[in-house]
């Protein structure tokens, strides 16, 4: 009898242990590896983190377009607006204070997290709480995540729950044509 309580709390502990899912973090020389859909065409996209106390840069690699794309600390803590710059206008591109890239800021992230919502490039994202939050995952992993949707057009994002990076690790539906989906992460 005690061998069979062991085994079934052996199996709620581990059952527990494997039910959590993956939160992605960013430190310096942290690799994000995402596979762009660009207008019916497919990329790989490589960014690599530089962080500092500066802000966050992201070294960027795709199809021999190198760039470095540098966000600001305020528009990491509360910027508005997602920069779409796919790196080819200059070898060093600092964003403004309003801009973010791959990621929405801090204070966007915390009012969805507060009310269900946020404005972003003045498009409100709603909170899709229906989602299978199994949907999204990187390198096999189930990703905790939170799926938002636009509310004038057909966009849908899913924002990495990280209140102090909250990557952008999945877009559908983009009307720019871009659709980003980060598959591998590498520390």
């Amino acid at each position: 009898m005690k061998n069979i309580f062991l085994m079934i709390l052996f199996c709620i502990v581990y059952q527990k242990g494997t039910a959590q899912n993956y939160i992605p973090t960013i430190k310096n020389n942290t690799q994000l590896h995402y596979v762009c859909k660009l207008h019916g065409q497919t990329r790989t996209l490589q960014l690599t983190a530089e962080t500092s106390n500066n802000g966050l840069a992201f070294k960027l690699e795709t199809r021999g377009v190198k760039s470095k794309i540098v966000m600001l600390p305020e528009a990491l803590k509360s910027g508005t607006e997602l920069s779409y710059n796919q790196g080819e206008y200059a070898p060093v591109l600092n964003l403004k204070p309003t801009e973010t890239f791959f990621m929405i800021s801090q204070s966007a992230y915390q009012d969805l997290v507060k009310n269900n919502s946020f404005v972003y490039n003045n498009t409100t994202y709603v909170l899709d709480k229906s989602e299978d939050k199994s949907e999204v995952s990187i390198d096999g992993k189930a990703v905790d995540a939170l799926h938002v949707k636009a509310q004038i057009d057909e966009t849908e994002m899913w924002i990495i729950k990280n209140p102090e990076f909250p990557l952008i690790c999945k877009v559908i539906k983009n009307p720019l044509g871009i659709n980003p989906t980060l598959v591998k992460v590498v520390d």
